[in-house]
């Protein structure tokens, strides 16, 4: 894996682990009965950001040295994932 595959895994990985995280946790406007002035009462009151990204960053890190870890120690490799035979096994 070059170094900008592992880039570009992480930041997938993270993108990902985002989208999963940012609707967790989050209580609108109208559930905290406090509906600012010019906002829908769904916006979300608090909705905890910063510490989102940093669980995000802490979750992808760990997920990033699992999937990595399996990548570079070859126990998948493109040929385990050829299920139509369309990559040149080389010989």
């Amino acid at each position: 894996m070059t170094i900008t595959g592992a880039v570009v895994l992480f930041a997938v990985l993270w993108f990902l682990i985002l989208y999963m995280l940012l609707p967790q946790g989050v209580k609108s406007q109208s559930e905290s009965g406090d509906v600012a002035p010019g906002t829908p009462a769904s916006a979300p009151s608090e909705p905890m950001l910063k510490r989102k990204l940093i669980r995000t960053t802490a979750i992808t890190v760990v997920v990033w040295a699992v999937v990595v870890g399996i990548i570079m120690s070859g126990w998948i490799h493109i040929n385990d994932l050829d299920f139509f035979g369309r990559v040149d096994r080389g010989g």
